[in-house]
């Protein structure tokens, strides 16, 4: 698996994730990036290729996922304004525990959203209401802090 992150230099952040998709998939592959495609609940996926890709950004990065298993990845910056309420809404009993006894709830929610959203984006289903059916730990390895943002990738290997 290679994961990479770049600013966005003042692109959007899908222009960003497009572009450093195909210098990723060129460098690995040796080969230009095939025709993306979009599943029927809007996952891309490549029309002709063994690869699979999740890209995420942030109001300053994008970061890009590319492997040979089904992925999905989310990020989101560590000092984006947040509403510790979402909790409420977002976490299941299991991960809320989690979240009431945590030593920085900000961090404990910005963990279960990157996970929750990764997770959405490995299965390729799309988020549909709210994602408090999931459990999720504050301890998950594929969390990890990288250029300012937690980030969460998630295969099926």
């Amino acid at each position: 698996m290679i994961l990479e992150s770049r600013p966005l230099e003042g692109r959007r952040g899908h222009e960003a994730g497009r572009a450093l998709l195909a210098e990723l998939y060129t460098r690995e592959t040796g080969e230009a990036m095939p025709e993306i495609r979009i599943a029927e609940w809007g996952k891309p996926y490549f029309a002709d290729s063994p690869w699979h890709f999740s890209i995420s950004h942030t109001r300053r990065r994008v970061f890009v996922a590319l492997s040979r298993h089904n992925i999905g990845i989310d990020a989101e910056e560590l000092d984006r304004p947040l509403n510790l309420k979402l909790a409420d809404k977002v976490l299941s009993p299991a991960e809320r525990v989690q979240f009431d006894t945590a030593p920085d709830p900000r961090r404990a929610l910005l963990t279960f959203w990157v996970l929750k959203e990764a997770d959405v984006k490995l299965s390729g289903t799309g988020l549909q209401g709210y994602p408090n059916q999931t459990n999720f730990t504050l301890e998950d390895p594929r969390v990890q802090e990288m250029d300012g943002c937690l980030v969460a990738v998630l295969t099926e290997e």
